[in-house]
């Protein structure tokens, strides 16, 4: 496999799950500026849609969309439990997880990240993000992971989303259970790798 990504995007929820899944890949970088890859490639040749992540499958077919590409990876690997069971209660659990992450959560984030967008309208949408997760602050309670005990991509994808509070002026401080799950997150293996490799902590 190939894992299209830009350090720190929302591809390194991918990247996580193929390293939580044990999934030999091969990660190419990209600008998403220039829209190009790290040996010069145009990338809106290979995702015509010119975003991360893109995962090429062995056969060479293209998986896009993290709501995809994250489920499709625990699916490869099931002893690993990254995913519930498809057609299990716990799987659309998982999906309703994956779902909320995306459009509440990572859109949440996206004027931050444009800047074209104007003060007062990142002002309302800080005060919405405060709103989802004070309501995740309550969701996650006491429990390890969002499933429960057990790790699964939707935090992979929670733990990428939430390392972008600071660019919406968030301190996750202010969330005691959010702040501790974050640094759980961060301690685990894959985690440590997949943000090394992307250059985001130090070896």
């Amino acid at each position: 496999m190939k894992l299209y990504y830009t350090p720190g995007a929302c591809s390194l929820a991918s990247h996580i799950s193929l390293r939580e899944a044990g999934i030999d890949f091969e990660g190419v970088q990209v600008d998403l500026r220039s829209k190009k890859t790290a040996d010069g490639k145009d990338f809106t040749t290979i995702n015509s849609k010119g975003y991360v992540p893109a995962l090429q499958l062995d056969d060479g077919e293209l998986l896009t969309e993290n709501i995809a590409i994250l489920q499709y990876i625990g699916d490869q690997k099931p002893d690993r439990k990254l995913a519930p069971p498809a057609g299990s209660r716990e799987r659309y659990r998982l999906v309703e997880w994956l779902a909320f992450i995306s459009t509440e959560l990572h859109k949440g984030f996206s004027p931050f990240f444009n800047p074209a967008t104007p003060d007062a309208y990142k002002g309302i949408a800080r005060d919405r993000l405060v709103l989802r997760l004070d309501w995740l602050e309550k969701q996650l309670g006491s429990k390890q992971y969002l499933m429960g005990d057990q790790f699964t991509v939707a935090d992979a994808y929670l733990f990428t989303i939430l390392s972008w509070s600071g660019a919406a002026g968030l301190d996750l401080a202010r969330w005691s259970g959010l702040k501790q799950y974050f640094d759980r997150v961060a301690a685990r293996p894959a985690v440590e790798q997949a943000r090394q490799a992307e250059g985001l902590v130090n070896k």
